[in-house]
């Protein structure tokens, strides 16, 4: 038997170490962890990617829903928004977020470009509610009729009260308009022998738009419409005066110098009837008056020359002065030019007087005149109608 025992055999390590004393099998398992932590990742990123697509897809949608449907009032009130010419759309778009009419400059403007509309922009006064949808909107400034306000002009007014009514309407401005209708190249243009358009401003009711600014331009734009109307109403008469034997045959337009004669006559003839049916006997009066070499003894031309200032009150003073050029008690024939703006009825009656042996006529004070053949027959008329005799 050996005395000596055995030595015991060391102990064995179920895996060797590497060098840096890691173990080899442990750092395999965590890469092949690591791994697949990473690919469950990457799989799971495009769902991520695609939940926050949905979402923001979700959100615009929302919001351009929003926006599309919202007015920014609930109770809308009427807003007008000048658009001037060449202004650009975004410019548009701020004025209608100005006004209230629209919520959001941006989101506007993409409609504007979703609808390719935003080069469609016309210029004008558009009317808008504050309680439209953005795309009501976008229609009036795009495919909507500009604002347009009536000037309302009545037979007999001066050229000074015709002004007072363009300024009020907001067209042009009195001093603009007063140059313009004096102008001496403007009445070259239109062939109005006088110093003035006076008797040429044609009444009627106009429907115009505003301008975006009131100054010489838009006061000629006024002055030329009134004039053109003119020219347009009284080629009427022209048609109407062919003799009945050339029926359909057009008279030629008087002359300018002609023509001016028969507007002086017809805005006498319009500020001194109160009776259609006088019309073309008030102008045989004065007609039958101008062959005789009498004087035409019109109150309404000695009001006339004493311009804007009078006052309502015709004195034997006024009828004296013979520095007025208007008093037709002094200066025989017809005034140096017309005295308002008359009516198509009396320029018809001015062009077709009546022919009769009157001389002189008086108002009845209801409208009406009586009308003689001699001085006597008159101021018996004159001390019954008016002096109450």
């Amino acid at each position: 038997m050996n005395e000596n025992p055995q030595q015991e055999p060391a102990e064995r390590h179920p895996a060797a170490s590497s060098a840096d004393g890691a173990p080899e099998q442990d750092n395999s398992d965590a890469a092949r962890g690591g791994a697949v932590r990473l690919r469950r990742r990457l799989r799971v990123l495009p769902a991520v990617a695609l939940a926050l697509l949905l979402a923001v897809a979700v959100y615009v949608v929302l919001d351009a829903w929003m926006f599309m449907t919202t007015p920014p009032e609930k109770n809308g009130r009427d807003v007008t928004v000048q658009i001037r010419p060449g202004s650009t759309f975004i410019r548009v778009a701020w004025q209608l977020r100005q006004a209230g009419a629209i919520t959001d400059v941006t989101r506007f403007r993409l409609l504007g470009m979703y609808r390719k509309q935003t080069g469609a922009v016309h210029a004008g006064e558009f009317l808008v509610n504050t309680g439209w949808t953005p795309g009501r909107v976008l229609d009036a400034v795009v495919n909507g009729s500009p604002v347009v306000h009536p000037l309302a002009l009545r037979e007999g007014l001066p050229w000074w009260e015709v002004a007072r009514l363009v300024e009020q309407g907001g067209f042009a401005r009195y001093e603009d308009f007063r140059a313009v209708i004096h102008d001496p190249e403007f009445l070259g243009h239109w062939k109005i022998p006088f110093d003035s358009a006076e008797g040429y401003l044609f009444p009627e009711t106009y429907m115009l738009q505003r301008p975006p600014e009131m100054n010489r331009a838009s006061a000629r734009a006024v002055a030329d419409m009134l004039v053109s109307m003119f020219y347009r109403k009284s080629a009427l008469l022209w048609s109407a005066q062919a003799p009945e034997h050339d029926a359909g045959v057009r008279q030629d337009e008087p002359q300018p110098e002609e023509l001016g004669r028969l507007v002086i006559l017809a805005s006498l003839v319009e500020k001194e009837t109160g009776l259609p049916s006088e019309r073309e006997r008030i102008a045989g009066v004065y007609a039958a008056r101008l062959r005789r070499g009498m004087l035409m003894q019109c109150d309404p031309t000695v009001i006339y020359g004493l311009g804007e200032s009078f006052d309502g009150n015709l004195t034997r003073t006024h009828l004296r002065d013979a520095e007025n050029p208007y008093n037709t008690y002094r200066h025989k024939g017809l005034p140096p030019g017309p005295i308002c703006s008359p009516g198509l009825d009396s320029l018809a009656a001015a062009l077709r007087p009546e022919q009769h042996n009157y001389l002189y006529f008086v108002s009845r004070g209801d409208g009406s005149h009586h009308f003689s053949s001699t001085l006597t027959e008159h101021n018996r008329a004159v001390r019954k109608y008016q002096l109450g005799r």
